[in-house]
């Protein structure tokens, strides 16, 4: 039983991930409904399959979610798609796998926000921001950057947070013996 809640589980966030994916790379923006959907299956989920402590790890997870990423919407380090987003995610996986797939977001961030900016203004672009950064550095005052460079751009943050999602699956115990019990039925399925 605690293989089928895992995997519809896994399986319902990862068609989140997916749409959360297509709307952030091309419109760089993240559809509330897709949100509320996410937290309302989470909270269904949770709550069909554990009852009263499913109800109770949703929303904790949607809660972890917020606390902790409420501060970068507030200091602009993320938008608020994203974060909404990953509270309807740790509704559906619930505080432990959120935890650990904020923090892995957070290191694939770094990393696919300077191939995306890499990407869309190319070396002139990346050379500017350096230049700024060193005459604002030299001259000890602060300069807006242009459009044109680095700096100035907006990166979608899905990826990261997808990634991150991905890699605590990955190390999760759960999610490893999930997989390998799914790959050994299937194979003596094919092969009988």
């Amino acid at each position: 039983m605690v293989n089928y809640i895992l995997g519809t589980t896994l399986i319902v966030t990862c068609v989140v991930f997916f749409c959360a994916l297509v709307f952030d790379l091309r419109y760089q923006r993240i559809p509330n409904l897709l949100c509320l959907l996410a937290l309302l299956s989470g909270i269904v989920l949770q709550t069909g399959f554990g009852q009263w402590g499913g109800l109770v790890n949703a929303f904790y997870g949607a809660g972890l979610a917020l606390v902790l990423l409420l501060p970068t919407f507030y200091f602009r380090m993320l938008g608020a798609g994203d974060v909404k987003l990953m509270v309807g995610v740790g509704a559906l996986v619930g505080p432990q796998l959120l935890l650990w797939s904020v923090a892995y977001g957070i290191i694939f961030g770094a990393v696919t926000s300077i191939l995306l900016v890499a990407h869309k203004v190319g070396w002139p672009g990346i050379k500017a921001t350096a230049l700024r950064y060193y005459h604002c550095f030299v001259l000890r005052q602060y300069y807006k950057p242009d459009k044109n460079e680095a700096a100035a751009q907006r990166v979608p943050y899905a990826p990261a947070l997808a990634l991150g999602w991905l890699y605590a699956c990955y190390l999760n115990p759960q999610v490893s013996t999930l997989y390998a019990v799914l790959s050994f039925q299937i194979r003596s399925w094919v092969y009988s």
